[in-house]
């Protein structure tokens, strides 16, 4: 979610139709800059050159004063951005020379696409296929605990797999979405962690969630997407739906809450794109059809969605800076995950309501949950790195297992704060 792109590069982001297996993106000597802003100048510049160039990803707008902002620049480009920020005296620094080495890392810790679903662990990253065989497995173990679930297919045919966890009826549900962002590796892997240790964990706080919770978690809700990349581009954001000449859609621009009317684009060719109409897509229709069928029956209370980077834990709502009622209160629980995590492994996570945290944004896939399907408690989580990251998306594996238990940390804090408030009586 970290990141409203520029527009898409025709020749290395693959937004041309048809590609064929071996085509791989590449960013080669592509640098990472974080700059910051020091007058409305350089931010009317940069707002400019973020509309301008399809050479420049943006990781997050230029808005304000004393901001800070990563930039990714194409190779081609780093002597004209170089002359530019020297010519408007911007402050900055170079975090990464050669973006591919990155990558080229970051791949070397994927597991091969055919192994043993029980070799999946919080050390690698893992293919969609392993992750679904991964859950098949589970139930399998787990049986009468855990059942798999099938939001139904996506774009491309794949399908939208998940699982309920807990099978008491008397329990109220919480709902965790990961992956809507293609190249949030951590998210899907987070979710994973979090499923494991629901149905593994010694930690009598987290036997606790999972004895006194039922818990539906669907660990990549953008399949498609996400297999591609694997296969083709490590840096895509969006589904996989073809507009002409382009494919994607951003899913969190796509729900039908406020849609379109800050923090998105309806140009096919942007990061962002919000899609041709509310809620067009097949991935954001199957979502929120499982929410309007269970929200009620399985008394679904809290919503979060899983995204990287930033550390930072957001609630409604990202289009306003008007309140929701419950703002204290999700004030508060966040403030006191924030807290948790800090004392867990020294990390500082952010806490706030989107517009005012990261930017502003509408048809978020969180917003339309609690605005629209009325769930009180409702968050999206920025992992690590933090927001000067010199990866962005491209975590080490290293840090999953620190990174999805800040997570599980945090919406254990925030289920516990607001079971004290009686949100699940």
């Amino acid at each position: 979610m970290a990141a409203k792109g520029t527009k898409e590069r025709v020749s290395e982001n693959s937004c041309c139709a048809g590609s064929g297996a071996k085509d791989q993106a590449r960013y080669d000597h592509y640098r990472i800059y974080n700059v910051q802003f020091d007058n409305e100048e350089q931010i009317k510049l940069f707002q400019k050159l973020e509309e301008q160039s399809d050479s420049l990803t943006f990781i997050g707008h230029a808005r304000e004063i004393g901001q800070k902002l990563s930039i990714l620049v194409a190779a081609h480009r780093v002597a004209d951005f170089a002359d530019l920020l020297e010519t408007y005296k911007l402050q900055h620094r170079v975090l990464t020379y050669n973006f591919q080495e990155k990558i080229d890392r970051n791949m070397g810790e994927v597991v091969p696409e055919d192994v043993d679903a029980s070799k999946l662990d919080w050390q690698h990253f893992f293919h969609l296929k392993t992750i679904y065989s991964w859950l098949d497995r589970m139930a399998a173990k787990y049986p009468g605990q855990l059942n798999v679930l099938n939001m139904g297919t996506s774009t491309q045919g794949n399908d939208i797999k998940g699982v309920k966890v807990g099978n008491n009826p008397a329990n109220k549900a919480i709902f965790i979405e990961s992956g809507i962002h293609a190249r949030e590796w951590i998210a899907p892997a987070a979710a994973t962690y979090i499923i494991n240790e629901l149905l593994s964990s010694t930690d009598e706080r987290i036997q606790n969630l999972a004895k006194n919770y039922n818990w539906f978690v669907f660990p990549c809700v953008n399949p498609d997407g996400y297999k591609y990349t694997f296969e083709h581009d490590r840096m895509w954001r969006k589904n996989r739906q073809l507009f002409g000449t382009c494919r994607g859609v951003d899913l969190n621009r796509n729900y039908p809450d406020h849609w379109n009317s800050t923090g998105s684009s309806s140009d096919p060719t942007r990061y962002d794109f919000a899609g041709p109409s509310a809620a067009s897509e097949v991935e954001t229709q199957r979502l929120i059809e499982f929410i309007r069928n269970n929200v009620e029956k399985e008394q679904i209370k809290t919503y979060i969605s899983l995204h990287s980077y930033s550390q930072m834990l957001m609630f409604p709502y990202g289009y306003t800076k008007e309140h929701v009622s419950n703002y204290d209160d999700l004030q508060e629980f966040g403030k006191k995950a924030s807290a948790a995590i800090k004392a867990e492994s020294g990390r500082d996570y952010v806490s706030g309501n989107l517009y005012e945290t990261i930017y502003p944004s509408s048809g978020g896939s969180m917003d339309w949950a609690h605005a629209e399907a009325g769930i009180p408690i409702a968050y999206t989580f920025e992992l690590r790195g933090p927001p000067d990251s010199q990866d962005l998306f491209i975590l080490p594996a290293v840090e999953i297992q620190p990174t999805a238990s800040e997570a599980l940390t945090a919406i254990r804090t925030i289920v516990e704060a607001a079971a004290e408030k009686g949100y699940y009586k």
